[in-house]
């Protein structure tokens, strides 16, 4: 699956996925079935836990959808636990330099390309059924995103581009949209006009980008802009809307 997933952005296509905010896995399944690539986990701004985390990644492997974890911070506990119970990749928020990246790596990779916490007894090596020699070397094919998401991330954007074992770059429009003193307005014609710039940096030096979208215009707009890893909006925003649709419909 992640292999597959890899080669696809590789070669340019455009993946989506949602935010999952939910702690049932049921939901993550649901958005697998439907179609989506991916699905984000979101352990900094939703409530799952440790614990039924581990669920949630069976649930989109069982459905077919990369499970990626947005880990809480960039600590490497919060990296290599996620990564132990099985997330194919790791996106990690509030990045703002190239040390903070390359930290991310050292964390999120074992030996030689950086240096995890090293245990094999865990659920992604099939609690130690994976042969070690196998496990190690496949667990550095997960993939690494960090969220850019200030100005002083991008007053750093070159150093940051030029971190060695990042596979995605990931705007994140509201925390950069308050930094530009416009906060929550992702639509604001700066907003858009910086996120642009990256956007357009990122592409020229061969670096996959991506960016949260809570509607389908805005991304629409992202993917002609050149995107690739779009998050369409949020579990419980999307079920919120075909609630309040259905209710339209119903009384009307």
């Amino acid at each position: 699956m992640l292999k597959t997933f890899k080669k696809r952005i590789t070669a340019g296509e455009i993946v989506f996925g949602p935010f999952m905010k939910t702690g049932d896995p049921a939901f993550v399944e649901i958005a697998g079935y439907a179609g989506f690539d991916f699905v984000i986990l979101d352990m900094e701004h939703g409530p799952a836990s440790f614990e039924n985390l581990q669920n949630l990644i069976r649930g989109a492997i069982i459905a077919g959808t990369v499970p990626i974890v947005r880990t809480s911070d960039l600590s490497e506990t919060s990296i290599s636990r996620a990564l132990d119970l099985g997330a194919l990749g790791i996106q990690v928020p509030q990045i703002q330099t190239a040390e903070e990246a390359k930290s991310v790596v050292t964390a999120a990779k074992f030996f030689p390309l950086g240096q995890r916490g090293v245990c094999r007894f865990v659920r992604a090596a099939g609690y130690s059924s994976v042969p070690r020699e196998e496990y190690f070397p496949s667990a550095n094919n997960t993939l690494v995103i960090i969220q850019l998401e200030g100005r002083k991330a991008l007053d750093n954007l070159n150093e940051i581009l030029d971190v060695e074992g990042i596979d995605i770059i990931f705007i994140g429009p509201y925390d950069l949209s308050q930094s530009m003193g416009y906060p929550g307005q992702v639509s604001h014609p700066e907003v858009i006009k910086e996120m642009k710039q990256i956007v357009d940096t990122a592409r020229k030096r061969n670096v996959i980008i991506g960016t949260f979208t809570d509607t389908l215009d805005s991304a629409k707009m992202w993917k002609e802009a050149g995107v690739q890893y779009i998050s369409y909006s949020v579990d419980v925003g999307i079920f919120s809307e075909a609630c309040v649709e259905a209710i339209k419909k119903l009384k009307s």
